[in-house]
């Protein structure tokens, strides 16, 4: 292994090991935590996705962001996190009030999140390639003109878009870790 050069070393790394700081990667310290100064969010998940049953991971990307927002130190409420979930993809089927035993999981989470202010959107013209109308759709969903114009709406009005990439786990956590 190459031995590094003080020369190479930057003054301000050379000056905090010479006064006893830990280095970057000295094996002996674990990661450091972050407490960032978040603000409440404003932000558009776009779910389109190649089977519904993909909606239930997706649905832990919405928790991945409320859930530690809500607690400490942040303590927002999720009333004043602008949230707006999109759907469009064969999803849209979970919100078909047909289905929702088939769904009933997810369709639970959904109505949670909409009980905390969480909209959800779906693209009226896939609403008519399912052959579906907004009457045969859960209560907590509105039906927007189509997913493009909502994707340019709400990135125009400063939401952060978020897109869910759902992946299947070919491989057992205790085999990677």
């Amino acid at each position: 292994m190459e031995s590094v050069s003080l020369r190479r070393l930057p003054a301000l790394a050379i000056l905090l090991l010479a006064l006893g700081a830990p280095g970057p990667a000295t094996g002996r310290e674990g990661a450091s935590v972050v407490q960032p100064d978040y603000a409440e969010p404003r932000v558009l998940f776009d779910f389109f996705f190649d089977h519904p049953a993909k909606i239930g991971p997706a649905l832990y990307w919405l928790r991945g962001l409320i859930n530690p927002l809500q607690d400490r130190p942040f303590n927002m409420d999720p009333e004043f996190m602008d949230i707006v979930v999109l759907i469009h993809g064969t999803e849209l089927v979970t919100l078909a009030r047909h289905n929702e035993q088939q769904y009933q999981q997810a369709v639970d989470r959904m109505r949670y999140y909409a009980l905390l202010g969480v909209k959800f959107r779906v693209c009226g013209l896939a609403l008519e390639d399912f052959g579906y109308t907004p009457e045969d759709l859960q209560p907590f969903v509105e039906v927007a003109p189509s997913a493009m114009t909502e994707l340019a709406h709400w990135q125009q009005q400063g939401y952060a878009l978020i897109t869910p990439q759902v992946m299947e786990r070919r491989v057992p956590l205790d085999e990677i870790r």
